[in-house]
């Protein structure tokens, strides 16, 4: 559940990246402490991802398990 959800979030960074190219980020419609909250969001589960992908991905590990 937590390696879905930690995929989810860097899609949503990932998107988010490209939106701020066209100055349309998620810092332009939230208030700062919430977009601080979500770019914190984002960075953890970009940490979290970097530890646990490759245990947890079929495409990395043939054996590992997709929750």
């Amino acid at each position: 559940m937590l390696h879905k959800l930690a995929f989810i979030l860097l899609v949503i960074g990932g998107l988010n990246w490209g939106l701020e190219v066209l100055g349309y980020g998620v810092a332009s419609f939230l208030p700062a402490n919430i977009s601080m909250l979500v770019y914190v969001l984002v960075a953890l589960s970009a940490i979290y991802e970097i530890f646990a992908h490759k245990s947890m991905c079929r495409a990395c590990n043939p054996q590992g398990s997709m929750m």
